[in-house]
C-alpha cells in the first residue's frame, strides 16, 4: 500500500503554485505576464525580448528572479511585490483538501519559490489558512531558488526538518532532485508523469493522493 511507504514521515513539505491549487486556476499566467512587464520596464527591452529573458533565466537559474539578481543586480523586494500582485478570484476553497492535510501526522510546511506574503494570500483563498506550521518563501532561502541544494538546506535547517523523515510534494519535477538526494519521499503533482529515479510517486490529484495516506 502507498500509505506504508509514508509511515515514517513526520515532516510534510508542500510547494504552493500548481500544487496546493490546480493548474486550471492559471495564476501563473498572471505572474508570468507581470514578470515580463517588469523586465520590459526595468531592462528597457521590448516585450518579445523580455519574455525570452524571463524564460531563459528560469531555465538557467531556477527562477527568473535568480537570473535577474545574478546578471543585473536586481533588488528582489520590489520585484516580488510587483509580480505577485495578482487576482486570486479564480481560486476556490477546498475544505476536503484542508481536512486531508490537517489529518497528516507531524509537522506541515509550505515552501515556495514565491514570497511568503503571496503564499499566505493563496492559502487563505484556498481555505488552507492556519493549517501549516510554517510558510517559507524564497526570501527565507536567502533568495536562492529551488532547485538549488543550498536553498533546501537553508529552509530545512531553519525549520529543523529531518529530510529522512519527510516528504515533498511539488509540481516541478526538477525541484524534487535534491529532496530525493537528501532522503525525502518525493511526490510529483502534475498532469503528466515524468519517469525519473528521483520521483517516488506521481499524482494528478493531490487531495486524492493524501486520502490514500489516511488510516
Amino acid at each position: 500500500m502507498v500509505a506504508d511507504r509514508f509511515s515514517h514521515v513526520r515532516g510534510w513539505v508542500f510547494d504552493l503554485d500548481n500544487t496546493l491549487y490546480p493548474p486550471s486556476a492559471r495564476l501563473f499566467d498572471q505572474i508570468e505576464r507581470r514578470m515580463t512587464d517588469w523586465v520590459m520596464t526595468e531592462l528597457r527591452v521590448v516585450r518579445d525580448e523580455a519574455d525570452r529573458l524571463r524564460r531563459h533565466y528560469w531555465h538557467r537559474y531556477g527562477t527568473t528572479l535568480a537570473g535577474l539578481m545574478a546578471e543585473h543586480g536586481v533588488d528582489p523586494g520590489p520585484y516580488l511585490s510587483h509580480v505577485h500582485d495578482i487576482s486570486l478570484d479564480h481560486l476556490e476553497r477546498d475544505m476536503i483538501l484542508a481536512a486531508r492535510i490537517r489529518a497528516l501526522p507531524g509537522r506541515k510546511i509550505v515552501y515556495t519559490n514565491g514570497c511568503a506574503p503571496y503564499a499566505e494570500r493563496v492559502l487563505e483563498a484556498r481555505g488552507l489558512g492556519g493549517l501549516f506550521d510554517a510558510v517559507y518563501g524564497v526570501e527565507h532561502a536567502g533568495f536562492r531558488p529551488k532547485p538549488e541544494r543550498a536553498a533546501f538546506e537553508t529552509v530545512f535547517a531553519a525549520d529543523r526538518l529531518s529530510p529522512a523523515a519527510a516528504a515533498m510534494f511539488e509540481d516541478d519535477s526538477r525541484n524534487l532532485v535534491e529532496p530525493h538526494a537528501m532522503g525525502m519521499r518525493t511526490v510529483h503533482v502534475a498532469p503528466e508523469a515524468v519517469p525519473a529515479p528521483h520521483i517516488h510517486h506521481h499524482t494528478l490529484d493531490l487531495s486524492e493522493f493524501l486520502a490514500r495516506l489516511q488510516p
